[in-house]
């Protein structure tokens, strides 16, 4: 591929979609925006806001824009998760090439449906699997593949989504109906899947998996909890997902589900929670998405790994056991040392630290991980196979098979051979 300049188009404008946006306005010369869809006027017209003055071609909808052929390099989706697999295959038989946001599916059928149609076109598709661009994990598969801990034998991760970001997205939001969206363990942590298939580097074999939604339910409801926290709930001053959390605190949330919300008055943001999902009780929703969760996999390299999901904590931790040394990583190293990595050689207990740059501002999205996609990306796209794409679909598909395996698993008490679960798809 030349080295020019990628023009990009977009469907679904959302906060992920700027932000690729904005990161991509910051090099004017590796890459431009130049058409976006979107039902929401006010999304166009910060899109609008993004690019040059004028450059911008706007479509009320993905059918007006697909309808007027190929405008761009490559096409940019960030719609709703249900809605990524009908406009990427369109978009792709239309010739786009296309940056597809996470997860590729909400189910597992129309993930090999996608990667079928992505071999048979010889499209390029790109799953924006940002923590794989970090600096925190780029140092960690460093680390790895130098030989620092030898042969990993061993991996135990822990996602803690936080209490708040659980009840807004998982229990109030967009995700908290797993028959409307994806299982928790695709949506929230098909991230944290991919990071340990790369960070492995193997194949996944085996899965089992337990879990539960056991506490945001009516159970534990506080006595004379009403429907809505703006109906006057007895509890509200100690309660921990007050909605009214919403007008101080909580306030970014609103950015995501309510345009203009930041900004707005509190009086506006009173009256939007009045008859706004996000302003229920937790305890009175329609979630089904599971609170915890854990995932127990088996490597083709003799790799055994858990992954635990939890609402009641807050960060990633990781810890790497090899045959020649130990590496701790995230949130708990961090609050115990001040730094990000603790490395053990030769199991001999003298520790080196390792630190990753600080990412501040424009730059802090994912810990790095939106500006560091966006300023990999042209250089992804110059490679000669698709597949060998640092977040290729082919190579995505295997994080998917994993999740799906093992919400399958959790669901019916059993163990699952992913050869054997891909052969039923």
């Amino acid at each position: 591929m030349p080295n020019k300049s990628l023009t990009f188009a977009a469907i679904g404008c959302g906060s992920r979609v700027r932000t690729y946006t904005k990161t991509a306005a910051m090099m004017p010369d590796r890459y431009q925006v130049i058409a976006a869809a979107d039902p929401n006027p006010e999304r166009l017209k910060m899109m609008q806001a993004l690019v040059p003055n004028g450059t911008l071609r706007t479509f009320a909808s993905d059918r007006e824009l697909l309808a007027a052929g190929k405008l761009a390099d490559i096409m940019m989706i960030g719609t709703q998760d249900a809605y990524h697999v009908q406009p990427c295959i369109e978009a792709m038989r239309l010739g786009y090439d296309v940056l597809l946001e996470k997860p590729i599916a909400t189910n597992f059928a129309e993930v090999m449906q996608l990667e079928r149609e992505a071999i048979r076109l010889g499209r390029r598709v790109l799953i924006c699997h940002v923590l794989r661009y970090t600096p925190f994990y780029t140092l960690i598969k460093s680390l790895l593949d130098s030989g620092s801990v030898g042969e990993i034998a061993t991996v135990t991760a822990t996602e803690g989504v936080a209490p708040f970001h659980q009840a807004h997205s998982f229990v109030r939001g967009h995700w908290g109906v797993v028959e409307k969206s994806s299982p928790m363990i695709i949506a929230k942590c098909c991230h944290d899947l991919d990071m340990l298939s790369w960070l492995v580097d193997s194949k996944c074999q085996q899965v089992s998996s337990f879990g539960s939604l056991s506490h945001f339910n009516p159970n534990h409801a506080p006595a004379g909890a009403p429907m809505r926290c703006t109906d006057g709930c007895p509890v509200a001053d100690s309660c921990d997902y007050n909605a009214h959390r919403y007008l101080s605190d909580q306030r970014h949330w609103l950015q995501w589900v309510f345009d203009g919300g930041v900004e707005a008055d509190d009086a506006s943001v009173t009256q939007w929670l009045r008859t706004s999902p996000w302003g229920r009780c937790v305890y009175h929703c329609d979630n089904t998405a599971v609170d915890r969760q854990t995932v127990n996999m088996s490597f083709a390299n003799y790799v055994t790994a858990t992954l635990t999901m939890t609402a009641f904590d807050t960060g990633r931790s990781l810890e790497i056991r090899g045959t020649k040394g130990v590496l701790l990583a995230g949130e708990a190293v961090k609050q115990l040392s001040g730094h990000d990595i603790a490395l053990t050689h030769h199991h001999d207990g003298n520790i080196v630290y390792h630190d990753t740059p600080v990412e501040e501002g424009e730059f802090a999205g994912h810990g790095g991980g939106d500006f560091g996609l966006m300023d990999a990306l042209d250089a992804e796209w110059r490679k000669s196979d698709p597949a060998e794409m640092r977040s290729s679909l082919q190579r995505s598909v295997e994080s998917h098979t994993m999740g799906f395996a093992a919400e399958e698993a959790r669901v019916n008490g059993s163990v699952v051979n992913l050869d054997e679960f891909r052969g039923r798809h």
